[in-house]
């Protein structure tokens, strides 16, 4: 009778709890939401070409959110949002207007963007230029999306960002009120922005200081539960996923309350949403080649029901906007007048005729191989340098790019002063102007090895790290010990004679000033057992990489972007040895054991010591372990139990 009596109090507490975990919803009634969404759109502005046919472009994305919003109106039962997951500068000429007249976020504002979070790349300008661009979208009085950001921020110190965010309204999160539930209240969304750990380590100059995400995420969703009655949690991701997994699939799974990630940052396609527990998390791709459609259904019991899930191509098949061209016209007569002015170039001027087809930026760097174009940068540079030093020039050993940096690539046809800054688009110099300078430094030649050994051994787990060079080769076996990968590798002499490497030579490197801030992540990625430390002529390690900068006669800072415009210039035609590859880097794979042990280097001698001596060892032991088993058997058998041994 006991238990008896207690059913009652037991069903009295279950419908407490119930209801403490989600709102009562009536028989039959469920609330729909459609997302429209991008993520790592980059600037794109116009339609990139390509051998396929032109995608993107933002004066493509209006129309097709156009279109969506009529096809779904928001209205009883059901809400539409339209969000992005970051990174929607830094892609295109038009960026060069980024902090005086914040061309992006008017772009989002113009489509009707509700909300979108910061990216590693709206940094690039460093913390200075983000607040001036965010006081000059404030300036411009136009309509603008809401940016929610809740585990990056500047230091009490910088008075300045703080300032500017504050001007423009950037919070933790936002709440978007849209449609209508049954009882007739608005559906109310909650959107809120987190940065990841990966695209915080590349934003080297950000100034900002970093929360963990999935703690920052925690503290939010449950200030949204206690405060804001929120129908559906939506978190702007940039951090990324990688083959279903990666920072958005842990922060799903250690968070609960999120109902949809949008992860931006690694540039995935997700044909399909992964689910983890109870949310969703989705991506389309960058670049605005796709616009993501995300339909979920809140079900009776609280749970989110996925409905539908497209990925909508912006093609050739979608018209352009008329009053996005227009907008995009404005801002490109400013880029010509503000900017490439000093160049003495004009925005779609024809600076080379190109009869190859390199990759398209897609599938760029995907595997690991010598690339032509990635050789045809590093060669850029080199004649960049020689340029701007003129009779005062320091011969060059060694030019080298990095995957991650090259944005863009080349189709066949007229190659313009927008395609060439596409292709190096990245980043700011010390001068405070847009683009990314080159810078020279120093290297031993034992550190040269460990670049090569890093292009080798960590392009598989980071593709980003991919080299292309100019002046130096190696070649590599992908199935020997990692860390241990490179073959051989030699100096190409201004007469293409190969020569060795010398250990304890100091050679001269130069490369962009991204991809020298970056040299420091090399001990990190390797666990330390690589190390490269740029150094001055005298072989001391350099503190300030902004000290390197090449420039040139005039006193102009040698941008990245420039050295391949005036390379490309030189030519008037893309030279025919970028055609296909030159044996700059040669992948040899091989499972011969002769091929898998020959010639190591210090990590391979160390890992064969310990592996030999560890073979010694346990030979040692076995071989102990038998001498004493035989002198126990020779002990029992000569004088135990009145054995006598046989005399003959």
């Amino acid at each position: 009778m006991r238990g008896v009596r207690c059913i009652p109090v037991l069903v009295l507490l279950g419908a407490v709890l119930a209801g403490s975990a989600a709102p009562a919803r009536a028989q039959g009634e469920r609330d729909t939401l459609r997302i429209l969404f991008t993520h790592d759109t980059h600037d794109h502005w116009y339609p990139t070409e390509s051998e396929g046919g032109a995608y993107g472009g933002y004066t493509r994305l209006a129309t097709l959110l156009r279109q969506e919003r009529e096809a779904f109106p928001s209205g009883e039962g059901q809400a539409l949002v339209t969000l992005d997951a970051g990174d929607f500068s830094m892609g295109s000429l038009l960026q060069t207007i980024y902090s005086t007249d914040a061309p992006e976020l008017r772009a989002l504002g113009e489509m009707r963007y509700d909300a979108t979070t910061f990216g590693n790349h709206e940094f690039d300008y460093r913390a200075g230029g983000l607040a001036a661009m965010l006081n000059a979208a404030v300036e411009s009085g136009e309509t603008l999306p809401a940016i929610v950001e809740a585990n990056y921020r500047p230091p009490e110190s910088d008075t300045e960002s703080w300032a500017a965010w504050e001007n423009y309204g950037v919070t933790d999160y936002t709440v978007i009120e849209r449609g209508r539930s049954a009882d007739g209240d608005p559906l109310r969304i909650a959107v809120f922005g987190v940065m990841g750990e990966e695209a915080d380590s590349n934003a080297p100059m950000s100034g900002m200081e970093f929360e963990p995400a999935a703690q920052a995420a925690q503290r939010v969703v449950q200030e949204i539960q206690a405060r804001e009655e929120a129908d559906f949690i939506v978190c702007l991701s940039h951090s990324g996923t990688d083959n279903g997994k990666g920072e958005d699939y842990e922060l799903a799974r250690k968070v609960d309350g999120i109902d949809v990630i949008l992860s931006g940052h690694t540039h995935t396609t997700l044909e399909e949403p992964i689910r983890v527990g109870d949310t969703l998390i989705v991506s389309c791709g960058a670049d605005t080649a796709n616009l993501g459609r995300l339909t979920v259904e809140r079900k009776e019991n609280g749970g989110l029901e996925l409905v539908d899930y497209t990925l909508l191509p912006v093609d050739e098949t979608v018209p352009e906007d008329p009053e996005m061209v227009a907008m995009a016209e404005v801002f490109q007569r400013k880029v010509e007048e503000g900017y490439l002015r000093d160049y003495g170039l004009g925005y779609d001027q024809v600076l080379a005729q190109n009869p190859w087809s390199f990759p398209a930026i897609q599938t760029f760097g995907e595997a690991q191989q010598e690339e032509p174009l990635g050789n045809l940068i590093a060669d850029s540079y080199l004649y960049a340098v020689k340029k701007a030093e003129g009779a005062d020039y320091v011969p060059v050993d060694f030019a080298v790019v990095a995957e991650g940096v090259i944005r863009s690539s080349f189709t066949p046809g007229p190659i313009t002063t927008a395609d060439a800054f596409q292709v190096s688009s990245l980043g700011i110099g010390a001068d405070g102007t847009p683009g990314y300078p080159l810078i020279s430094a120093y290297l031993y030649g034992h550190e040269l090895k460990d670049a090569f050994e890093v292009d080798a051994s960590v392009t598989p787990l980071m593709p980003e790290a991919q080299l292309y060079g100019a002046g130096m080769g190696w070649s590599l076996n992908p199935h020997r010990l990692i860390f241990n990968k490179v073959t051989d590798c030699w100096q190409v002499l201004e007469d293409g004679k190969r020569v060795p490497i010398e250990d304890d030579r100091l050679y001269r490197v130069v490369t962009g000033l991204y991809c020298g801030q970056m040299l420091g992540t090399v001990n990190g990625q390797s666990f330390g057992i690589l190390g490269i430390t740029p150094r001055d002529e005298n072989g001391a390690p350099v503190e300030d990489l902004e000290a390197r900068i090449i420039h040139n006669a005039s006193g102009a800072e040698v941008k990245e972007w420039y050295a391949l415009a005036s390379y490309l210039r030189s030519m008037g035609t893309v030279d025919e040895r970028y055609a296909a590859p030159e044996g700059r880097k040669q992948v040899i794979p091989s499972w011969n054991p002769v091929d898998l042990l020959r010639s190591p280097n210090q990590v391979g001698l160390t890992v064969y010591g310990v592996v030999l001596g560890l073979v010694i060892l346990v030979l040692l032991v076995v071989s102990s372990g038998g001498r004493r088993k035989r002198r126990a058997y020779g002990k029992g058998r000569g004088r135990g139990n009145g054995y006598r041994p046989y005399r003959g």
